[in-house]
């Protein structure tokens, strides 16, 4: 199963509380934090939601 490797690269100060409790599920917090999970939809929606604080880079297993 693919991975896919989220870096949050824009703090959640001043965002609206769902996309901050979006970046908590994702287990971020912090600018430069990163995070591996599995390819999922429901990852996938997650990023999709915040794709604006976040980078991702898939990484083949």
């Amino acid at each position: 199963m693919a991975k896919i490797k989220v870096t949050q690269i824009r703090s959640i100060i001043d965002r609206p509380e769902d996309q901050k409790r979006t970046i908590k599920a994702l287990g971020l917090g912090r600018p430069n934090y990163s995070r591996i999970h599995n390819d999922t939809p429901q990852i996938r929606g997650m990023i999709k939601k915040v794709s604006h604080l976040v980078k991702t880079e898939i990484i083949n297993d």
